[in-house]
């Protein structure tokens, strides 16, 4: 049954992406309005999100509160988007919450998107689980994101790069502006970046907001361990050690960090969650023993920076092989070229099956720089080539769908 249910849903995706508040606003009277039962913590920004939302989430669910967590995209199913206490949506749940919804849908003769329905679906079973909080990742954007249909407690933004374009605006304060949209009269609000164009946006929406970087600049410092993969912090002298790892995580360690703050949330709770956080694709590290296989979910030029920033702390070029794919709507040439400073080899595989993905061959073509690159439009045979050439490290990136794809076909992490 759910498989007949999740292929009905992800039909939806054919209304492509549609920013606006109507239907959900439709969907949730119906509804009752379940966003109003619960605590929201509302967060944007290009990246980060995952990583912010869900030290926050956890630390939360250690102090006593009953929590959910909405994020996008999922990694291999469709649960992980919709959380409570760290327990996925079952199967049954989804069946249910899906017809609920769906009966409103037919009665409105409405076309809502699959990530208005989802959000519907969401909003909903939070209010049945009776949260305490709801932690909430935006979609897209955030002025006229789905999620945005929430009147946020806080509105956290975790930083502002390029990415959406076609949809958020060309210039960096558009997209700006777009996430800053979350921002609502009677949100605590908290920045992750000092970035100008942000700070102007978000200066435009409310006076009274906090930069994190900027408070905690005196107080605060970071190190990457590249053996045991942790980001240590220390902050006023006390240390925290993140299971979450690179240079951006300190970022968004901190940003959780003054929102559960602010909350009441004592220091030996974020301790005691911080070093035991998994993120899935965030650069995810396997030991396979002989090598280390990397997983980051890396996919705009921002992201992609960052992660080289992080390889450059502490692993050589001649060490790592990358296998990459980049939807055609991403900065791909740009992602390209800063892999190619950062590894040794790049092999290119196809995401071609899904509708923005691209082929081995359409990337290889697109580089001008063709040398120690390689075509192999499948996956399992890319990750061949990869343990022939014999590296300490193989690092899969450029997207989320490819994470999938790589765990599902070559390390048997089925749905």
């Amino acid at each position: 049954m759910l498989e007949v249910i999740l292929k009905e849903l992800y039909s939806y995706t054919a209304s492509g992406i549609k920013l606006g508040l109507e239907n959900i606003e439709k969907l949730c009277n119906e509804l009752g309005n379940p966003q109003k039962d619960y605590k929201i913590i509302h967060i944007a920004g290009t990246n980060g999100k995952g990583s912010t939302s869900t030290i926050i989430e956890k630390s939360l669910i250690e102090a006593g509160y009953k929590v959910g967590k909405y994020t996008s995209p999922h990694i291999l199913k469709f649960n992980e988007r919709i959380v409570v206490d760290g327990e996925q949506i079952k199967d049954n749940e989804i069946v249910d919450y899906y017809m609920m919804i769906k009966k409103i849908i037919n009665r409105l003769q409405i076309r809502p998107t699959f990530f208005e329905i989802t959000t519907a679906m969401m909003l909903k079973y939070f209010s049945d689980k009776k949260v305490d909080y709801a932690v909430i990742e935006v979609g897209l954007g955030g002025r006229y994101d789905a999620t945005n249909i929430v009147d946020g407690d806080y509105a956290v933004i975790t930083n502002v790069s390029f990415d959406h374009m076609e949809f958020l605006g060309d210039t960096l304060y558009q997209i700006a502006k777009e996430k800053a949209g979350i921002i609502k009269r009677n949100s605590k609000t908290f920045v992750g970046s000092s970035e100008e164009n942000l700070i102007k946006a978000v200066s435009e929406r409310k006076n009274d907001y906090i930069n994190v970087m900027e408070r905690y600049k005196e107080n605060s410092s970071y190190r990457l361990d590249f053996e045991r993969f942790i980001t240590v912090i220390s902050i006023d002298n006390n240390s925290f050690e993140l299971s979450l790892f690179g240079k951006h995580q300190y970022n968004n360690f901190i940003l959780a960090y003054a929102v559960l703050k602010d909350i009441g949330i004592e220091d030996e709770i974020i301790k005691r969650i911080s070093n035991s956080i998994k993120w899935q694709g965030r650069f995810e590290v396997l030991d396979s023993g002989k090598r280390k296989i990397i997983l980051d979910g890396a996919h705009n030029e921002d992201s992609v920076k960052v992660l080289a920033d992080t390889l450059d702390m502490g692993i050589k070029n001649d060490d790592i092989v990358a296998i990459v794919s980049v939807l055609k709507d991403k900065e791909y040439k740009k992602i390209i070229s800063i892999l190619e400073d950062k590894v040794s080899e790049i092999i290119f595989t196809s995401l071609k099956e899904n509708g923005r993905g691209q082929s081995a061959k359409e990337l290889f073509e697109s580089c001008d720089n063709k040398e120690h690159k390689y075509v192999f439009e499948d996956i399992e045979e890319a990750y061949q080539m990869a343990l022939k050439m014999d590296k300490k490290y193989i690092l899969v990136c450029g997207s989320f769908y490819l994470l999938t794809k790589f765990k599902e076909r070559v390390l048997n992490e089925t749905l």
